[in-house]
């Protein structure tokens, strides 16, 4: 069986930005996800070719493929709620 989610995660080389996102990004899917996700980083730095598959526009850029729908997110990630929401680990608050 695979992982429950699979996250992708686009930089261009270790930026402080690209850094903190992956950073971040761990911290989350360790809480929130253990032991039920795979992360891939791709440095479009070294693979340019990779940003239109998933059509990035932005960077950093986090993008969940699995489960649908595919979600991204853009940014370095330092927004804990919005990436739980985002990732639809955790639903949106209704204020």
């Amino acid at each position: 069986m695979g992982k429950a989610y699979e996250l992708r995660l686009y930089v261009a080389g270790k930026t402080v930005k690209s850094v903190t996102a992956l950073n971040n990004l761990k911290k989350y899917c360790e809480e929130h996800l253990k032991g039920q996700y795979s992360i891939e980083v791709i440095d479009l730095l070294l693979h340019p070719q990779l940003a239109e598959g998933d059509q990035i526009l932005a960077i950093p850029t986090l993008v969940k493929k699995v489960p649908e729908p595919v979600r991204k997110i853009i940014g370095d990630l330092s927004n804990e709620e919005k990436v739980l929401v985002g990732l639809d680990i955790r639903a949106k608050k209704i204020v």
